[in-house]
């Protein structure tokens, strides 16, 4: 059986992982704080802030952002449920949104309609690997004073006008778990070039606490931390990055060419000026299909 995913894991992550052993520091520590420098020169923000897993990166997002009870939040119900529950977490109502047919991605068209006066932010979600539609989504968020969270825990990598996922949001969120194109089996990360949003993030996964060296609270917060364990395979992990993210685009390329001879089958779409990083191949079946082959 072909397997849905499997992990590209070497001796470099192996023996990563066995120096922060031997060294003593195997919770958040240095090789956290070197993942969280390298993460943002390849997503071209300022800032990031690693957790121990993707979920926990969109929960503390909206909770850095000031999304409240009662506030609303747009979003799509064609995405991973931790998407909409974190919304849920915060006390707000997740509003959903269709998606384009194409790309199954959230239409910018319908967000329009969905949005009210206790509309607070945008989550949108990079699914499969492809970017949204920025250019207008961006528009409608600065047109309504609101904030957009960039889901791109399925898009590391993915470009769109030769910028990278994780950097057309307020703040953009990433996944490390063990089926996604780079792992360290849990992980995740948020980006922004926001400094607020990044202290906030900060206090958030640590039980609000203010300074590492010292026991004082200023916050709420949860154990959200990312462990250097983790940190030091994601390192190895961001070294393969282009290796891997080419392999995926090539194999793609391969099935679509033909796949799309079978009648009743749609291939995935990739659109101009997008970089496609295929965290999954995606196909449409058509009822004329099931009527061929039947």
């Amino acid at each position: 059986m072909m397997p849905v995913a499997r992990p590209f894991i070497g001796e470099e992550e192996i023996n990563a992982v066995a120096n922060v052993l031997r060294s003593g520091m195997i919770a958040q520590g240095p090789k956290v704080g070197e993942l969280e420098n390298k993460f943002s020169q390849l997503c071209g923000t300022k800032y990031t802030v690693a957790f121990n897993n993707g979920t926990a990166g969109l929960h503390t997002a909206l909770n850095a952002v000031g999304v409240k009870q009662g506030d609303e939040v747009i979003t799509t119900p064609f995405t991973f449920i931790a998407t909409a529950n974190t919304i849920l977490m915060q006390g707000a109502k997740p509003i959903f949104v269709d998606i384009e047919e194409d790309t199954f991605n959230i239409d910018p068209e319908k967000i329009k309609q969905k949005i009210t006066k206790k509309t607070k932010a945008i989550v949108t979600v990079d699914l499969y690997g492809q970017l949204c539609d920025y250019d207008e989504i961006n528009e409608i968020a600065k047109n309504n004073e609101l904030i957009i969270i960039e889901d791109a825990c399925q898009a590391i990598n993915a470009e769109y006008k030769e910028r990278k996922a994780g950097s057309f949001g307020d703040i953009g969120v990433f996944s490390f778990y063990a089926t996604k194109n780079i792992t360290c089996g849990e992980g995740g990360a948020i980006t922004t070039n926001n400094k607020d949003y990044t202290e906030n993030a900060k206090l958030f996964r640590q039980h609000g606490r203010s300074k590492m060296t010292e026991y004082k609270y200023t916050n709420l917060g949860h154990n959200y931390r990312m462990t250097d364990i983790c940190a030091a395979i994601l390192l190895e992990q961001l070294k393969k990055l282009d290796f891997i993210t080419n392999k995926r685009i090539k194999n793609a390329e391969y099935l679509s060419k033909a796949l799309c001879k079978i009648e009743g089958i749609d291939v995935p779409i990739v659109k101009k000026g997008y970089k496609h990083v295929f965290h999954q191949y995606t196909l449409k079946v058509k009822d004329v299909f099931s009527l061929i082959w039947h």
